[in-house]
């Protein structure tokens, strides 16, 4: 059975470049949201297995969203994917429960061994 997604940006281009990397089998379970708050209304009423988040998005950003994630005690394996890579801000989103913090655009190639590594595929 295939994991839940659901991947969050307010670029419509980037979601679609996230789910082209993503194995054909979990597209039957897809989902997407354009910011923050629309995330954290998909994962309050739906349990998500796998959440790719951008960080820059108006409402909510993705620091806003993983707060609410730790603040509702929602389980869900989190890769961040932005285009902020300053080290800081890494660290402040691996500390804030993501799994990994991918550069974006991210490589499909790359995206598949993060997965891999944390036992998703």
């Amino acid at each position: 059975m295939s994991p839940s997604v659901l991947i969050c940006d307010d670029s419509n281009m980037a979601r679609k470049q996230v789910l082209r990397s993503l194995p054909e089998a979990w597209h039957e379970n897809m989902q997407t949201a354009t910011n923050g708050v629309e995330a954290l209304t998909i994962l309050r009423a739906n349990k998500i297995d796998v959440l790719f988040l951008d960080l820059t998005m108006p409402n909510i950003d993705g620091l806003g969203v993983l707060q609410g994630i730790q603040k509702l005690n929602i389980e869900c394996n989190v890769f961040v994917i932005s285009a902020d890579i300053q080290p800081e801000m890494q660290s402040k989103v691996l500390a804030l429960g993501a799994k990994s913090f991918l550069k974006k655009p991210v490589e499909a190639n790359f995206l598949l061994q993060e997965l891999q590594q944390h036992n998703l595929l």
